[in-house]
């Protein structure tokens, strides 16, 4: 992290050295000023981590010289100088706002103390507005990479439902990346300030899973050991993300239906009913309707999730895509390797990957360039560094268009036929070494040539 700047500001020049020798001895840049006018306009035009100032100076005291300061420093961590007979002004000073004070006259670990405090109060706000930024990069629109009509379509929505507070329910293959657009609308809605809580219905077992959504009361059931928040009241105030939302329960989902309808939910055996607000978006990669048709979802809780519906397309459907995802995840990936210099892809390597079909989708991509990135020598990734199975899976395309298309019962009928009288070939019109040949019994192979008619005359055996 960069070096802390301070600013120290009194009217005596042997207290601005002292402070500033002390601040420089913990690694801290520092300016100083006997004048407190000029000092605050120095400060409107500069940026400093820490002000310093005696409250008692001409022209401005501390106290003005904070109030004229506050607006265009509001980041500035500020720090009275003050006698002993003024400390009740100090302390007044510090209700309106001010971080700490120093009595004067001052031993260095006197001044040290309030300023390691200041400096880890200014450390931790810096790291938290750099998380920030990353997290809100991260789940910015621009995150999800792609410019097919399909995914301009999916923007489009994601926008009108980062505006809305209305529920969303994503809907798409796995690794289609349902997590990532629902993460991008709660940190574009009014209440990214607030937290996103995950939930994967598929992922806990039954019997927890009502424990971990609405909590319980101390005595409620065994193991129940003290009160516990569930995480429908930690999303309070912000968006709740039900992943996989086809495997909720049919009771699970009446008391869901609770929370959306009357914003209400009650902990396992409590007798009060709790007010919440949350915002759900759910996903699922199951069709919901034909899970309504066979009585396994409830159709007025699939109305209510589904106010926003978000169709994430699968990768095979936005091809033009997958150059734009290959650079970003070599991108995203390389510093992995960084003697490896990784500049980009072979035209044949990004040819063999346009080929491949990606059942897994961009999480499915993301892993083939990671892996890529491991075994290339670089600075480009090669064919040859790809996953196998995803060159493999074009040989196997290839072969699939030699062959006619047919009922598979048909098919099924023509291979085994075919390969009986392959074994019958090979072991010479013997029966029981072709039995032997396909691991089958004897008997169950003479009663299959009589199914299929197989004249074994007509079968000449291999020279």
């Amino acid at each position: 992290m960069e070096k802390f700047k301070a600013i120290v500001v009194d009217d005596e020049s042997s207290v601005c050295e002292a402070v500033k020798a002390i601040l420089e001895l913990e690694g801290i840049d520092v300016t100083s000023f006997t004048d407190s006018v000029a000092a605050a306009e120095d400060i409107k035009k500069n940026a400093y981590d820490l002000i310093i100032s005696d409250l008692k100076m001409p022209k401005m005291t501390g106290l003005e010289l904070y109030d004229a300061v506050k607006d265009a420093a509001p980041d500035s961590i500020f720090i009275i100088i003050t006698a002993f007979g003024t400390i009740p002004s100090a302390v007044e000073a510090v209700k309106r706002g001010v971080y700490d004070y120093i009595p004067k006259p001052f031993t260095p670990d006197e001044v040290r103390a309030p300023l390691r405090r200041a400096m880890e109060k200014r450390k931790l706000e810096k790291e938290n507005i750099v998380l920030r930024s990353q997290l809100e990069t991260r789940y910015s629109f621009q995150s999800i990479i792609g410019n097919s009509p399909e995914i301009r379509e999916t923007f489009r929505i994601m926008r009108h439902a980062a505006s809305s507070e209305s529920n969303v329910l994503v809907t798409g293959e796995s690794g289609t990346g349902k997590e990532l657009v629902a993460r991008a609308i709660h940190s574009n809605s009014v209440r990214v300030r607030r937290k996103f809580v995950t939930v994967n219905c598929g992922a806990i077992p039954d019997g927890l899973i009502e424990s971990e959504l609405f909590g319980h009361v101390k005595g409620s059931f065994t193991g129940a050991i003290a009160d516990k928040k569930g995480l429908v009241e930690e999303a309070d105030k912000g968006t709740l993300f039900l992943d996989e939302i086809g495997e909720l329960s049919p009771p699970l989902q009446v008391r869901l239906l609770r929370v959306l309808q009357e914003g209400e939910f009650t902990r396992i055996g409590d007798t009060q009913t709790q007010k919440v607000n949350v915002r759900v978006v759910a996903a699922t990669n199951k069709d919901l309707k034909k899970a309504i048709a066979d009585k396994l979802f409830r159709e007025d809780l699939y109305y209510r999730l589904n106010v926003i519906p978000i169709e994430l397309p699968p990768l095979r459907r936005r091809q033009e895509d997958v150059p734009l995802l290959v650079n970003h995840f070599i991108g995203k990936h390389r510093s992995k390797a960084p003697e490896k210099n990784i500049t980009g892809i072979a035209k044949d390597a990004m040819q063999a990957v346009l080929n491949y079909h990606f059942p897994g989708n961009v999480r499915e991509l993301e892993n083939a360039i990671e892996y890529a990135i491991a075994f290339t020598a670089g600075p480009e990734i090669a064919k040859d560094d790809l996953p196998k199975y995803l060159l493999e899976d074009r040989r196997l395309s290839n072969e699939a268009q030699k062959l006619p298309i047919m009922p598979l019962k048909d098919a099924k009928s023509q291979f085994e036929k075919s390969l009986i009288i392959a074994a019958l070939v090979e072991s010479g019109g013997n029966i029981s070494e072709a039995a032997r040949l396909l691991n089958v019994h004897r008997q169950n192979l003479q009663q299959k040539i009589r199914l299929l008619g197989l004249d074994l005359a007509s079968i000449s055996p291999l020279r």
